[in-house]
C-alpha cells in the first residue's frame, strides 16, 4: 500500500455532500479549490497500510473530527463562492 493522505478521501467525500445541499453549480476546478482549500486548514493523516487505514477511518467517524472537516469544507465553499475562478482569461 502507499502512503496516502486518508484526510483527501474523507474531504472529497464531504464537499460532494455539501457542494449538493447548497446547491452551488460547481465545476472540477470548483470542486478542487474547495477541497484544497479545506485540506490546508485540516492537519492531515497519513496511513500507509490497511489496518492504518481503518482506524484513520474510524477516527474520522468521531463527532467533533466530523464537525471540524464540515466547517472547513463549508468555508471553503464560501471563500469559492465569493472569490470564483474566471476560466475564461
Amino acid at each position: 500500500m502507499a502512503l496516502i493522505n486518508i484526510m483527501e478521501e474523507i474531504v472529497s467525500n464531504e464537499a460532494q455532500k455539501l457542494i449538493k445541499e447548497t446547491e452551488l453549480s460547481c465545476n472540477e476546478d470548483c470542486i478542487n479549490d474547495i477541497k484544497a482549500i479545506a485540506l490546508n486548514s485540516l492537519p492531515p493523516k497519513y496511513v500507509n497500510t490497511t489496518k492504518g487505514q481503518l482506524f484513520a477511518r474510524i477516527d474520522a467517524l468521531l463527532s467533533q473530527h466530523q464537525v471540524d472537516v464540515q466547517v472547513a469544507v463549508l468555508k471553503a465553499i464560501d471563500i469559492v463562492k465569493k472569490n470564483p475562478r474566471n476560466l475564461n482569461k
